[in-house]
């Protein structure tokens, strides 16, 4: 008999291995340190601080979770449907790239129509990108992996083609310098700023609506219910009557939709107002494609989860850069701190299943004495694990 005080227990402990993970990799970060001669004590203090610590601080932080949530919600999708998105990169630059173009070509038609147009652009650009490994896993059994991760190679090499070449900024080549960006875009399809402050815009709100939007479909829609159908069984999918192969390619094309939306709002709520790049997808993206992916694997894969994993990631990477600077320790431990964390998490992960698959729970009725089986290992083992806060299951 396994009482239900001893579940809960489970379950609590099965949420906290991601943040012990968290803090045991921080543990490692500090040895790390002191090897270098610095102080640990000092830097952590400086990483949440620099995180955390003031207004300024959180706003940065949520600014680099937005991309995060944006393509941790978009792998979420696919995950449920049993495929791996690991194009992000290149479906941000999709994104960002049809935006912007949008937004050269479009006349100043006035924030209200012309901010959602390029927001649109951007759903538009992503999706196309993801649809195309999507139909080549679904009617050619291409592995979505491979073919996502060579079209981020296609996506940073048209980038770069257009960059320096058809919406290369004019003044950029009358000068000389030929930097890969565009000309300043419309001020109207500046995303607004929010709180009176001159960095925080509705981005990360955006994001957000976006998670919660993701819940929705995928727990309280037919739509999602037939993609969490062919993530568990193909055949039993097909058995139903689902259409197995366009849900697959619907899945991959909405992940990649949510990817492109990244771009976009990179684009148009970056402090230059114009899409540039260094000639690499990091040097657009930030490496939010990849790190997307993170952020959805601490959040469980989970839409809702992942909004509390991304904040939490973003403040990671931008404390990274204070600690950097406080105790004057080279790059690439910043670079090292973040792969531990991933680490760490993504290899608690079959530890947190393991709590989450729990015996039946049996109760005995004191009148008739007859034992009542009221929870069992084919429950929905909680957000980590499939099944959504509001009762929802997998």
């Amino acid at each position: 008999m396994t009482s239900l005080d001893e579940v809960q227990k489970r379950r609590l402990l099965a949420y906290s291995v991601p943040i012990l993970a968290v803090l045991s990799a921080l543990v490692i970060g500090a040895i790390m340190l002191i090897a270098l001669g610095a102080d640990p004590i000092k830097g952590f203090s400086k990483l949440f601080s620099g995180a955390f610590g003031s207004t300024s601080a959180l706003t940065e932080t949520a600014l680099k979770a937005t991309p995060l949530l944006f393509v941790g919600v978009g792998i979420t999708i696919a995950f449920r449907a049993n495929v791996i998105n690991i194009g992000g990169e290149g479906q941000m630059v999709a994104g960002g790239l049809l935006s912007t173009i949008v937004a050269l070509n479009a006349p100043d038609l006035g924030p209200f129509i012309l901010i959602p147009l390029v927001l649109l652009a951007g759903l538009v650009g992503g999706a196309i990108w993801g649809a195309i490994p999507g139909a080549l896993k679904a009617y050619y059994g291409v592995n979505e992996i491979l073919s996502t991760i060579m079209l981020n190679v296609v996506a940073v090499q048209l980038m770069n083609y257009l960059l320096r070449g058809p919406l290369i900024d004019p003044l950029e080549v009358e000068k000389g310098t030929r930097i890969p960006q565009t000309e300043r875009l419309l001020e109207s399809a500046d995303l607004p700023r929010l709180f009176g402050s001159g960095r925080f815009h509705i981005g990360p709100l955006v994001a957000i609506l976006a998670a919660v939007v993701a819940y929705i479909l995928l727990w309280r829609t037919p739509i999602g219910y037939r993609i969490r159908a062919v993530g568990q069984n193909t055949s039993a999918s097909r058995y139903a009557g689902i259409p197995v192969k366009r849900t697959i390619v619907l899945a991959l094309t909405m992940s990649g939709a949510l990817c492109g939306l990244a771009g976009a709002v990179l684009v148009f709520g970056s402090e230059s107002h114009r899409m540039v790049t260094d000639g690499s997808t990091a040097g657009f993206t930030g490496s939010a494609g990849f790190n997307g992916i993170v952020a959805a694997l601490f959040g469980g894969l989970h839409p809702l989860w992942t909004i509390p994993a991304s904040f939490l990631f973003g403040g990671l990477l931008v404390g990274g850069l204070a600690l950097q600077r406080a105790v004057q320790v080279p790059s690439a431990l910043i670079l090292a701190l973040n792969g531990l964390v991933v680490i760490f998490v993504v290899s608690s992960d079959r530890f947190r299943k393991r709590l989450l698959e729990r015996p039946p729970v049996v109760i005995e009725d004191d009148d008739n004495a007859q034992p009542t089986a009221v929870a069992s290992s084919a429950d929905p083992p909680g957000p980590a694990g499939g099944a959504d806060p509001g009762g929802g299951e997998t």
